[in-house]
């Protein structure tokens, strides 16, 4: 972990406290290049109901269509929360390379069972459960915190 995965990691939350702020979720996602250069970003949509608008599945589309099965293994996809399932899966079929997330799926886990929230639909699990080989960094201190505040944030928030 060296200063530019920490500045792109920073990127990456501050997009989920800007999908925050849109009335999403808290989830944040940068795609790097091999030079370093940022080549897309986004963070969650799913506030419009469609529960599969994740900024890491979002990478995972435009990286299928915008670079070469090369490119897409030596470029690093920076996120708030690690992968679910559905992210680390896409993430694994088009073949994109290091994943470094600032906050883990056990930890949101965690964080979310603290809570009187209804059970997620699907069972959150570690990106090399689902892409063997991956390689992956995180949690990151303190930015995981952040992330837990973000979500601490959303969930407090009145829903109709």
């Amino acid at each position: 972990m060296n200063e530019t995965d920490l500045r792109h990691l920073r990127r990456a939350v501050e997009l989920a406290a800007e999908g925050l702020a849109a009335g999403d979720e808290p989830f944040g996602a940068v795609l790097v290049g091999p030079d370093g250069g940022v080549l897309f970003e986004d963070h969650n949509h799913v506030g419009g109901g469609d529960a599969t608008q994740h900024p890491e599945f979002a990478i995972a589309r435009w990286s299928a269509t915008h670079l070469t099965p090369e490119e897409r293994a030596a470029a690093t996809v920076y996120t708030s929360t690690e992968h679910c399932p559905m992210c680390a899966t896409a993430h694994g079929w088009v073949g994109l390379g290091r994943v470094v997330y600032a906050s883990s799926s056990a930890q949101l886990g965690t964080w979310l069972g603290g809570l009187d929230l209804p059970p997620l639909p699907i069972r959150p699990l570690p990106i090399t459960d689902l892409v063997p080989g991956a390689v992956v960094e995180g949690p990151v201190a303190p930015l995981d915190e952040e992330v837990r505040a973000l979500h601490l944030r959303y969930h407090s928030i009145p829903r109709d």
